[in-house]
């Protein structure tokens, strides 16, 4: 092993890479991608048709501010959405020498999460009113078995944002309002993956031989006697934690065309974060081995070791999201539609760097694309008391075949909605929505890790929403 000092600059290279996918924050962080649309009981059992003007629910304090001008009164309401999510992949996995990835299929990645939303509204004066929220917006966690084949792409992915909006709306005319709110976001991410200590050194022998730095004679010799002592199977695992607190803002307006109809518009800002984090590695016995011997050392130059406990950056923005809603309310029933527009376009690349000095930053592309949701629901009064829901919806993804990650298996969803509402008292009302969610299958095109591991099939997805709420209004 004492020729490989001759290839230090490419050793740290090499060794950089093996941890460049762990810390790469949102491969994946469910509307399309990560985005969280369950904020509310009652929308959801109309699949969101009319969520920004329908009025007379709280969660327009995140969705439209403006259409708080139909809240009378004080309304205080909490919902809790439980989120069922099944991904199952099938398919094969190869390393940068085109040889199989021992390991299943992972498993069910899915889970079952709840995401709760808390929201209070006032009317200040006959003009005016103020409302505060505490949502998700966005979120994701997928967990595979932690020796399945694509484990050097992926094995926990778990990420989250919290909302706390601050919103007013002013009634500028009888017929018009306008709304604005202050959002502070906190974001977390824990990721893991594991690392391919077998590709890792052979790589590095690889792109000595190419540079000119050993001969090929050499180079064979090394990579015989590296893959005896480090044979395939010999992983490690990187796990990184990292969060951060950053600001945005939205703005809305609510038109009422007649007694009956009323449309909506809201624009939400993009959210750009900095997520600071740490990175902790595990690796077998073998690979100790090696990276403690002199000689080795000596490759490895002063300064911090590779895959020792190090921090890291990322940057990562949310998206903008824009959304326009239509409600004809009548005296039995109401009817809305629903079209959203998410600019994930700006999801292009995500560049990491570390403190440790031997893990030079890396990048990894994805390239996604713009998203939309459109859905049509209504509901029905049978009686006062009593509203029965329902809705069709269409979410498009912003993932495709070739850079699609099994962090976030996702594909274009159909969404079918149910949910009945119940007004306990002239104050009190309960809500609750179910919605199934068919997802078509979500083909990976051969998506590679940071060492060139390579994974193609396809991921098998579901879900199920469900969702209660109560209102308390005085």
């Amino acid at each position: 092993m004492q020729t490989l000092i001759r290839t230090r600059p490419l050793a740290v290279a090499a060794l950089s890479l093996a941890i460049a996918g762990a810390l790469v924050a949102p491969q994946a962080a469910h509307a399309s991608a990560f985005q969280l649309k369950e904020n509310s009981a009652a929308a959801l059992g109309r699949a969101f048709a009319g969520s920004t003007a329908a009025g007379d629910d709280a969660s327009v304090i995140v969705n439209n501010p403006a259409a708080m001008s139909m809240l009378k009164g004080t309304t205080f309401q909490a919902d809790v959405t439980g989120i069922n999510f099944s991904t199952k992949f099938h398919g094969t996995a190869t390393d940068a020498q085109g040889r199989p990835i021992s390991g299943g299929n992972g498993g069910d990645a899915g889970t079952t999460i709840p995401v709760p939303a808390f929201y209070v509204a006032t009317q200040v004066s006959d003009r005016w009113h103020v409302g505060f929220g505490l949502t998700a917006p966005f979120g994701f966690k997928t967990e595979y078995d932690g020796d399945w084949k694509g484990r050097y792409n992926a094995i926990k992915s778990d990420f989250k944002s919290y909302d706390a909006t601050l919103s007013a709306s002013f009634d500028v005319t009888d017929n018009f309002a306008l709304g604005v709110s202050a959002i502070a976001q906190k974001t977390t991410a824990e990721l893991t993956s594991a690392i391919n200590y077998n590709t890792v050194g052979l790589g590095l022998i690889q792109r000595a031989a190419a540079a000119g730095q050993l001969s090929p004679a050499v180079a064979r010799a090394l990579a015989g006697q590296y893959a005896a002592v480090v044979p395939p199977g010999s992983d490690g695992v990187a796990k990184i934690k990292g969060d951060d607190w950053a600001y945005g803002w939205q703005v809305g307006g609510l038109w009422k065309l007649t007694p009956n109809d009323r449309i909506a518009l809201n624009y939400r800002s993009k959210i750009k974060h900095t997520l600071e984090g740490t990175g902790n590695f595990t690796m077998p016995s073998n690979v100790s081995a090696v990276l403690s011997n002199p000689t080795v050392g000596a490759l490895l130059g002063s300064g911090q070791p590779p895959f020792t406990h190090t921090n890291g950056t990322a940057g990562f923005t949310t998206p903008v999201v824009a959304t326009a809603s239509f409600w004809h309310q009548d005296v039995k029933f109401g009817l809305g539609f629903d079209l959203s527009w998410t600019k994930w376009d700006e999801f292009k690349d995500l560049t990491v760097d570390y403190s440790n000095p031997n893990q030079p930053s890396t990048s990894e592309n994805y390239s996604w694309r713009n998203s939309y949701f459109l859905s049509a629901g209504g509901e029905y009064y049978p009686t006062d008391k009593l509203t029965l829901r329902a809705g069709i919806a269409v979410d498009s993804t912003p993932t495709y075949d070739d850079t699609r990650s099994p962090r976030v298996p996702d594909s274009t969803r159909k969404w079918l909605a149910f949910g009945v509402g119940y007004k306990a008292t002239e104050n009190f009302e309960l809500n609750a929505g179910y919605a199934h969610i068919f997802v078509n299958k979500a083909h990976i095109a051969g998506v590679t890790d940071a060492t060139n591991d390579r994974l193609v099939g396809q991921s098998d997805d579901k879900g199920n929403l469900l969702s209660v709420s109560a209102k308390y209004q005085f």
